[in-house]
């Protein structure tokens, strides 16, 4: 009976794999052909059957900017970026994707050694960490069979050394994975989605606004209260926007 049920599980993945990978073909292709909307409504099929990839959010961040979404193009090629930091194209289509917002934020530059420690971690997803991690465990239980089978004693010095080597690389990137995942949980990053937000300096809609911010801009979402977030911008101001204006990172 176990075995049955495991047989009837991965015929289901397997099933549901291979219907996926049918949709981001034909989403591709009407893509192709410029059915940009088709493109659309096909990738986000994917996304509802749980299917993430840096891939299907970088072509739907392609879909929607060749339509002039402003918001929805830069919140999927960040979608994107998130999985892939490293991906070159992500980082120039998402470049071509915020010159198209109106709001013009200028960055406060922030520096010490904590700032650089979470910029070195994030130049890698979690999920690469964790599979530095498994390839360094991989080679440190390789190299220490090698050294306890070994009967030369520079051999056994030389792959110890090693084995050493890649269990530390292998704890390190463990930590550093589980830093990546942390880093993302607290700093919680929001899309503003609507074409004109109001920030206010109170969670409510008595007096008047503090300053207008237009789609697509980016935002630290800070804390929420009822029906609104608090949000940073890149420059330091801070607000309240009602939640249903913004979209999550």
């Amino acid at each position: 009976m176990r075995k049955l049920i495991l047989f009837s599980f991965l015929m289901l993945s397997f099933i549901g794999f291979s219907q996926s990978e049918d949709l981001f073909e034909e989403a591709n292709s009407a893509y192709q052909s410029g059915d940009y909307e088709v493109a659309v409504s096909k990738y986000e099929a994917i996304l509802a059957n749980n299917e993430t990839s840096a891939e299907v959010y970088f072509n739907l961040g392609n879909a929607h900017y060749k339509m002039n979404h402003v918001a929805p193009s830069i919140y999927y090629y960040e979608k994107a970026l998130q999985l892939d930091p490293t991906d070159e194209d992500i980082k120039n289509n998402i470049a071509f994707a915020r010159n198209m917002a109106i709001d013009d934020i200028e960055e406060v530059e922030e520096t010490g050694f904590s700032v650089w420690f979470n910029n070195f971690i994030s130049s890698f997803s979690y999920t690469t960490w964790a599979v530095f991690a498994i390839i360094c465990s991989v080679l440190f239980v390789s190299l220490f069979l090698f050294y306890y089978f070994s009967y030369r004693s520079l051999n056994k010095r030389l792959l110890f050394t090693g084995a050493v080597v890649f269990f530390i690389l292998s704890l390190v990137s463990v930590i550093f994975a589980f830093q990546q995942q942390s880093y993302l949980q607290d700093n919680q990053y929001a899309i503003i989605f609507e074409e004109e937000v109001e920030v206010r300096d109170e969670p409510n809609l008595r007096g008047e606004a503090s300053f207008e911010l237009h789609e697509g801009t980016k935002a630290k979402v800070l804390e929420d209260f009822q029906e609104w977030s608090r949000i940073e911008l890149s420059n330091g101001a801070q607000g309240w926007v009602i939640s249903d204006e913004i979209k999550r990172l």
